[in-house]
């Protein structure tokens, strides 16, 4: 049993977290192009409270590689599990369908972490990028990865393996690649199990130097026991390796088996690191309460 079923549930979400479910049959539209496909999305499993405005649009975040991640983060709501779904041959042709569908320009590719593979699923966003540019070459892709990290210590062998399957996903060409601190230093070994801050920090640093055309991006959930303070050396820690682009938002608790949010930052307070954040020197920050990873992803919509 999880350490954190005990805990009381959070107060009532604060009014401006409260937002409309969004016109049904616009949600639908999506939703059944998902489901013919037989895909997975982030938006669905991880209860972004987004997917509303984003379907209604019609867009949508991909996730590759099944529904169950070997990782056991502790705020996300992504099934779990050391046994995860056996790898799908067909996968990357369904989402390129689905995007075909969709009429969709701008797609974001995340996949959950497949420790258990031997590339830790580079391959996955490669195959799905090659796949979306056989219909249409147009399209521009943004990957969210995992660390791709397999060793269990910090040994030369593992940052080189490691290194490697960043450069084939860099090499396939995304126009952003992005990924996820998602919190403070000092919280990093509560809520991302089996990822570091200093590792994370490392693939965005060496993404740059791979491919310095294609942009950097991160983000923060706020609300898991943060100060300001600790909010913004993590911004200056981005902008040391060069991130440009950068997503702030609310952590919002999933179940009781998930961390509890210890504060709720007000929409001011987002306003206020965003202007530091520009200030800092990213060229994009996308900074509220209902912002994650891929929330209005295109920097020219």
């Amino acid at each position: 049993m999880s350490r954190y079923t005990t805990i009381k549930p959070a107060e009532r979400l604060p009014t401006w977290l409260q937002r409309p479910v969004g016109n049904a049959s616009e949600l639908a539209a999506v939703q059944a192009v998902v489901k013919q496909q037989r895909l997975h999305t982030i938006c669905e499993e991880g209860r972004c409270p987004n997917r509303a405005e984003c379907y209604a649009a019609g867009t949508a975040t991909f996730l590759l590689g099944g529904s169950i991640c070997t990782r056991s983060c502790a705020f996300c709501q992504v099934d779990k599990g050391q046994a995860p779904m056996p790898l799908d041959g067909a996968e990357a042709e369904r989402v390129a369908e689905a995007v075909a569908v969709l009429g969709l320009s701008y797609v974001v590719l995340t996949a959950v972490a497949r420790d258990d593979l031997a590339d830790h699923g580079a391959s996955l966003f490669t195959t799905a990028m090659a796949a979306i540019r056989r219909r249409n070459a147009s399209v521009a892709i943004e990957v969210l990865t995992p660390d791709f990290w397999g060793g269990q210590r910090e040994e030369p062998a593992g940052v080189a393996a490691q290194r490697q399957r960043l450069a084939t996903v860099l090499a396939a060409g995304p126009v952003c690649f992005n990924h996820n601190l998602e919190t403070v230093e000092r919280l990093q070994g509560e809520v991302r199990r089996g990822a570091t801050y200093r590792r994370s920090l490392a693939l965005l640093a060496a993404a740059r130097e791979l491919a310095p055309a294609i942009p950097t991006k991160s983000g923060l959930m706020l609300g898991l026991g943060e100060t300001e303070a600790e909010v913004v050396q993590t911004l200056r820690d981005l902008r040391a390796v060069d991130c440009q682009r950068l997503t702030l938002g609310q952590y919002l608790r999933p179940s009781l088996a998930h961390i509890p949010v210890a504060r709720y930052w007000s929409p001011e307070d987002f306003d206020r690191l965003g202007a530091i954040a520009h200030e800092l020197g990213f060229r994009q920050v996308r900074s509220g309460p209902l912002v994650r990873s891929s929330y209005h992803a295109n920097p020219d919509a």
